[in-house]
């Protein structure tokens, strides 16, 4: 990787970003505006974006396209989920909102197959929204209450990024997927490497990747921590839409040819080599060689992360006339409604379920926890985006992250295995899959948006699990209280308000949900922090890259209801760090990271003069003083002006009742 040092000019990126721009100016580390042109929500997260269209008093979307995707909480193990899918239907018909039924697919792949339009702009409450880049969109995950703003027509704010160029040469050897080449980038610069930056992808190594293929490596960008990574839109993305009978949303888009990036770096796709994430993080990447021969208990072929159709049928023509291994548990998602009729036409079904595979609904599944659950300390071989700690749904877990043709070659031999070892003992052939057979298109899951008369008339349905918002306080100008929690490097949002077929029932009842946050890192906090929350707030202390992972707002919304008002951290990650500002909780940054060693759990802060500070024209330092140890530590925020008057006021939904109460709450958007 080289930083040029000079200014980007004539990036994709920036084409998508000018084509957009209605506030701000395209300078690097400064807040802009853009206008959005689609958004996508899923269950794990609409419930709240369709509860906070409903507190913003929303009419009807002023978005081109809406989707209300469920796909996440999708296993039914009692009532909850199922009246989660009826307010959301009822939501989506009432808002103006697309809506796919429960078992429809992943939204993610599902978009790009009936939505997606290069040159346009996508907003998400899923931090892999990035994956529509595939198709030359600017497609950016965030925060629900970001979506919901979006939904009603307002610009969606983020940091102008800086444009990292990667160019592409070369072709994929036999073997060796898409998924190596994120696996790759997150090899070279691990899950930081990309903040506030967009990965634009381009060279002559494009014309060997299909559309899916660029789908794989732009969902993981989110893993990098990237804004999100943009792909030309070119014959390969014409094919695709083209297969989706949807040729005429094809608009041909390209960097220009004498495009400048602010980093420039290159991969030989010739010369990668089937990788692996190990356990705990998307960035412990290695050689699979360098850990094959180690025991194989699952693997899975799914998620947003490897959703194709070539996917599922390489792993098919692998294990065609096979047997997997005794022990191994042999796990198939579809992601997509569309790609399991195509996979059972093909007979790919018939191959995987002869092999001993497991065919599950179109969904999400183990990626988030609903399922699947490995046993402790057993590996699991998964094609997923994560593989933070306890994500699937086993605290003591041990998930490794890699290609179909990994975890098909793993399937068989009960050990990891690299393909091309297996290949070579076994004498298999690279098998050939890129002319699969289709079914016709399928829309008959998707039910499209109500004439705006009938749905006024639609009342939302609300079952008695599904609580509303709780309400959200002005910040005090004197904070004080204990540091309830300190945290290390790295924590993620699954950590802050996990996932899984425990909790995730619960994501439209913010009181139950409160009592699970944190408890993978300490079962207690939410005891503690529910006591405390009688006497006054509670800070967290926290290292680098905290809140990194998923968009979910829970993990800034659950512990606030607990009485969290700051965060004090090395350094934070986008979504949450703008997460926390949306639900009033003030995110600082200690100015010596050296300081975060010196306070211990149980310390008590104090921080003066917050409204000053955030009335500022500036962002000036503030200091943070340890009562307990009698010690300062000057601290400093990153917040633009319209997320600090959201901040003071206890939030944006606040800041929006007082901008419609006349009560100078300023913009809140």
């Amino acid at each position: 990787m080289k930083t040029t040092g000079r200014t980007a000019h004539g990036t994709l990126a920036h084409r998508l970003i000018a084509d957009h721009l209605v506030e701000g100016r395209m300078d690097p580390g400064s807040e802009i505006g853009l206008r959005i042109d689609q958004t996508l929500t899923q269950d794990a997260t609409g419930t709240l974006v369709m509860q906070e269209l409903e507190a913003i008093g929303l009419d009807r979307v002023r978005t081109e396209v809406s989707v209300q995707y469920v796909d996440h909480n999708i296993l039914q193990a009692d009532e909850r989920n199922a009246e989660d899918h009826a307010f959301l239907r009822s939501a989506a018909r009432r808002f103006g909102v697309w809506y796919s039924k429960p078992g429809n697919g992943v939204s993610h792949p599902v978009h790009m197959q009936h939505f997606g339009v290069p040159g346009h702009t996508l907003a998400g409450s899923d931090s892999h929204t990035c994956a529509a880049g595939a198709l030359g969109m600017f497609a950016v995950g965030t925060g629900g209450l970001e979506v919901a703003l979006a939904m009603a027509g307002r610009p969606l704010r983020i940091t102008m990024p800086e444009i990292w160029g990667v160019r592409l040469s070369g072709a994929l050897a036999p073997w060796v997927s898409a998924k190596d080449v994120v696996l790759e980038m997150l090899r070279r610069h691990g899950v930081k490497g990309a903040v506030n930056r967009v990965i634009e992808y381009y060279g002559p190594g494009l014309e060997s990747l299909t559309a899916m293929d660029r789908h794989v490596i732009a969902n993981m960008g989110a893993e990098l921590g990237a804004t999100t990574t943009v792909f030309p839109s070119d014959d390969a993305v014409l094919a695709f839409l083209g297969s989706e009978g949807r040729e005429d949303d094809f608009t041909p888009l390209r960097a220009a040819e004498d495009a400048r990036y602010d980093i420039d770096e290159e991969i030989d796709l010739s010369a990668l080599v089937p990788l692996i994430a190990r356990p705990t993080s998307p960035g412990n990447v290695v050689p699979v060689r360098d850990v094959a021969g180690r025991r194989a208990d699952q693997a899975v072929i799914g998620s947003s992360a490897n959703p194709g159709l070539r996917d599922f049928a390489m792993a098919a023509a692998m294990v065609r006339g096979r047997q997997t291994a005794p022990g191994v548990s042999f796990d198939i998602n579809p992601t997509s409604r569309e790609t399991l009729q195509d996979l059972t036409k093909s007979g790919a079904v018939l191959d995987l379920i002869t092999a001993g595979g497991r065919i599950h609904q179109a969904g999400c599944l183990g990626c988030i926890g609903m399922g699947q659950a490995p046993a402790v300390g057993r590996n699991s071989l998964r094609t997923f985006p994560r593989n933070f700690p306890g994500r699937s749904g086993t605290e003591d877990d041990s998930v490794w992250l890699c290609s179909p043709e990994t975890a098909a070659a793993s399937a068989l031999t009960g050990v990891i295995t690299d393909p091309r070892d297996w290949a070579a003992e076994t004498g298999a052939e690279y098998p050939s899959v890129g002319a699969l057979r289709r079914e016709p298109v399928n829309t008959a899951m998707l039910e499209a948006p109500l004439p705006p008369e009938e749905a006024s008339r639609v009342e939302l349905e609300r079952g008695p699990g599904i609580s509303g918002l709780p309400g959200l306080d002005p910040l005090p100008d004197t904070l004080q209280g204990p540091v309830l929690l300190k945290v290390g490097d790295d924590v993620s949002t699954d950590e802050i308000s996990p996932a899984g077929a425990r909790a995730l029932p619960y994501r439209s009842n913010i009181p139950r949900l409160a009592e699970f946050t944190f408890t993978r890192i300490d079962p207690d906090y939410p005891r503690r922090a529910a006591e405390h929350r009688k006497n006054g707030e509670h800070l967290i202390v926290g290292g680098d890259n905290y809140g990194q992972g998923s968009s979910r707002e829970h993990a800034a919304l659950t512990p606030r209801y607990l009485g969290l008002r700051a965060v004090i951290a090395k350094s934070f990650a986008r979504i949450h760090w703008q997460n926390l500002a949306n639900f009033g909780v003030l995110a600082l940054e200690f100015d010596d990271a050296a300081d975060y060693d010196r306070i211990q759990p149980g310390d008590e802060l104090r921080v003066e003069g917050l409204h000053a500070a955030l009335t500022a024209d500036a962002a000036p330092t503030l200091v943070v003083r340890n009562t307990t140890r009698d010690e300062e530590y000057p601290v400093h925020h990153h917040l633009p002006p319209n997320r600090r008057r959201s901040v003071l006021i206890g939030g944006i939904i606040p800041a929006l009742a007082a901008e419609e109460a006349g009560e100078g709450g300023g913009t809140a958007d």
